[in-house]
C-alpha cells in the first residue's frame, strides 16, 4: 500500500485517548509507529478507572508510552484531563517540550455517559460536551496555529454512528458525536488552503472490552461475519488517511462498521 516501509517518517502524531492496552487509540498509536511517525501520547486514566469496564490489573496510560517506546519509537506522554478550559493549549504546550511541531492529530478521546431521556444533567451533559467537542474544535485551532504556512498537516476526528441508527440510551454522548460529523466539513474547508486534510471515521462497535457479555454477544450477531471489530481494523484506516497516500481525501465522515447490520 505505501511505497516505502517508513511512510511517515520524520512526522510526529498526536494521539489523544491513548489510556489501555486494549483501546483504539493504543492501536492507532502502534500503527503510526510502526509508519515511522514519532508519537505524543495522551491519556487520562482517572477517567477510565470510573468507568464499569475498568481492569484494575491493567498498567494504563504511562506503561502504553513505554511499550511504544521499547518498540523503537521515540515518543512523550501527557496525562491531561481535557475537560478543563485551556487544556489544548497545555497539550500542545507539553508536546513542544519533545517536539518542535506536530504534524498529524488524531482526536480519539471521549467522555460517554449512558443517558436516556429522563436521566439527563446539566453537569453530566456539560462534561461530555466540553471533551467531546469543545476540546476537539479547541485542540484542531491550536495544530493549525503551530503548522508552519504550506507544510500541511493531517487531522482524523472520531464520530459514532448517530447517523446511522438510534442511540436512545446515549443521548448527550450522541449530540456530541453528532457534532463531531457534523463539523468535519466546515474544518475541512477552514484548513485546507494550509493543505491539512480533516477526515472523521467512525469505527462501529469495537471489542474494546467496555461491553458485557450479553452486550458481546447479542451485537456479534449483528456482523456479517459474527465477530466484532478489533482495534486494528479502525487503526489501518486511520493510518492510512494520515499518510501522503490520502493527500486528495479530505472532509470526508467514513463509517468502517464491517457491515453492520442495524
Amino acid at each position: 500500500m505505501f511505497p516505502n516501509s517508513s511512510p511517515l517518517a520524520g512526522r510526529v502524531a498526536l494521539v489523544t485517548g491513548v489510556t489501555r492496552p486494549q483501546g483504539i487509540g493504543f492501536a492507532i498509536a502502534r500503527r503510526l509507529g510502526e509508519m515511522g511517525a514519532s508519537l505524543a501520547i495522551h491519556s487520562f486514566v482517572e477517567y477510565d478507572q470510573r468507568q464499569p469496564y475498568w481492569d484494575g490489573n491493567v498498567e494504563a496510560g504511562e506503561p502504553l508510552a513505554k511499550l511504544l517506546a521499547e518498540a523503537g519509537n521515540n515518543v512523550t506522554h501527557i496525562e491531561l484531563d481535557l475537560s478543563l478550559k485551556g487544556s489544548a493549549e497545555a497539550l500542545f504546550e507539553q508536546t513542544h517540550k519533545m517536539f518542535d511541531q506536530v504534524d498529524i492529530l488524531v482526536l480519539n478521546h471521549a467522555a460517554h455517559v449512558n443517558q436516556t431521556i429522563g436521566q439527563l444533567t446539566d453537569d453530566d451533559t456539560d462534561y461530555i460536551m466540553s471533551v467531546n467537542v469543545r476540546a476537539s474544535l479547541m485542540l484542531v485551532q491550536e495544530f493549525a496555529k503551530q503548522r508552519d504556512p504550506g507544510s500541511g498537516g493531517r487531522v482524523i476526528m472520531m464520530t459514532s454512528g448517530q447517523d446511522l441508527g438510534s442511540m436512545r440510551k446515549e443521548l448527550a454522548y450522541a449530540a456530541s458525536k453528532g457534532a463531531i460529523a457534523s463539523m468535519t466539513g466546515s474544518l475541512s474547508d477552514a484548513l485546507i488552503d494550509q493543505g491539512i486534510t480533516v477526515n472523521t471515521d467512525n469505527p462501529g462497535p469495537v471489542d474494546t472490552g467496555y461491553a458485557t457479555p450479553d452486550e458481546h454477544e447479542s451485537t456479534r450477531h449483528r456482523f456479517p461475519q459474527k465477530e466484532w471489530g478489533q482495534p486494528d481494523d479502525p487503526a489501518r484506516l486511520i493510518a492510512w488517511l494520515c499518510s501522503d497516500e490520502a493527500r486528495w481525501v479530505t472532509g470526508q465522515v467514513i463509517n468502517t462498521e464491517g457491515g453492520l447490520r442495524r
